[in-house]
């Protein structure tokens, strides 16, 4: 029985391939992408979405556009790290698949609405703006969800856009501590984790060797999107954030994790965004999110290039 999900997005290159293995699975039905503004503006975001399932030989997937902004903060977006257009690197046609004119909030509340409770998840690869809008509208499909499984934060690898925050985290920090405080089942993968998911060469050429048009496109992401955090982490590649979220649900024996306590620092300009994340159980707090530490980097990657690889 496929688990049926909806992947709530900001391509970026890295969300790109997470995408991309979600449609190759199919252990996982995906209903819909919606799109949100983070790496790139909304308007690059949704086009990015459609790009991706194009690619993919998958132009029956509906995407929705969502949240143009945070809910209080002005939008910061990573171009630095993207480019231009959130997917530099392969040169990939224009979409031709329409953007669904129901807004995504609107989309994943009626989803979660219409679908028996606690049988849909949601694949958060970006900021949290349309799933917190969606808990804002209709606070009753917080008991409907069966998990959020959310790339975000980060604790004791510290912050990638500030020296205490992980930028998705950091872009709408009030959108991530109304989610994490609604009390649905959550599963966070932070860079702790994903810093060991190393885009390393021979990876890269399994990716680039492919007979098919993911595979390659694949490969010049990754050598675009990698450039970054090699020159930042002196790493042998960079890497792999988003795509760690679509491998949990997948086969979640590849990680290692535990249930504690996240809060997300809203009020100091210093540590605005910061996942305050009590590994060691040092307070009272209550755990309400499992925290993703380690990850079978060999068997992620094994994983990837195998599902890529039965693309169109």
């Amino acid at each position: 029985m496929k688990l049926p999900i909806i992947i709530d997005t900001d391509p970026g290159q890295d969300d790109a391939v997470a995408i991309l293995l979600a449609l190759a699975s199919p252990e996982l039905e995906v209903l819909g992408i919606t799109a949100v503004a983070g790496n790139v503006p909304l308007s690059l975001t949704e086009v990015n979405a459609r790009k991706v399932c194009e690619l993919a030989g998958r132009p029956e997937i509906k995407v929705y556009a969502g949240a143009i902004r945070p809910l209080l903060h002005n939008l910061v977006t990573a171009e630095h790290v993207h480019g231009k257009t959130g997917l530099d690197g392969p040169v990939l046609a224009e979409p031709t698949m329409p953007l669904q004119k129901q807004h995504a909030v609107d989309f994943i509340i009626e989803t979660l609405m219409s679908r028996p409770a606690g049988t849909v998840t949601l694949a958060t690869l970006g900021p949290l703006t349309n799933i917190a809008l969606a808990l804002i509208k209709e606070p009753l499909i917080a008991s409907r969800i069966k998990r959020i499984v959310a790339m975000g934060g980060g604790f004791f690898e510290g912050g990638n856009i500030t020296p205490a925050a992980e930028f998705n985290i950091y872009v709408d920090p009030h959108a991530a501590r109304l989610v994490l405080d609604a009390g649905i089942p959550f599963t966070l993968i932070p860079l702790d984790c994903t810093h060991q998911a190393l885009t390393t060469k021979a990876r890269v050429e399994k990716f680039r060797s492919m007979e098919n048009n993911s595979g390659p496109a694949t490969a010049l992401m990754m050598d675009f999107f990698e450039r970054f955090d090699v020159e930042k982490y002196g790493t042998d590649g960079g890497p792999l954030h988003d795509p760690c979220v679509i491998a949990w649900l997948l086969r979640p024996e590849l990680f290692t994790s535990r249930d504690v306590n996240v809060v997300v620092e809203c009020e100091s300009p210093l540590t605005m965004g910061m996942t305050v994340v009590d590994w060691w159980r040092v307070t009272a707090r209550k755990p309400n999110a499992t925290v993703c530490r380690g990850i079978n980097s060999d068997g992620f990657f094994d994983l990837l290039t195998e599902r890529l690889a039965k693309l169109a």
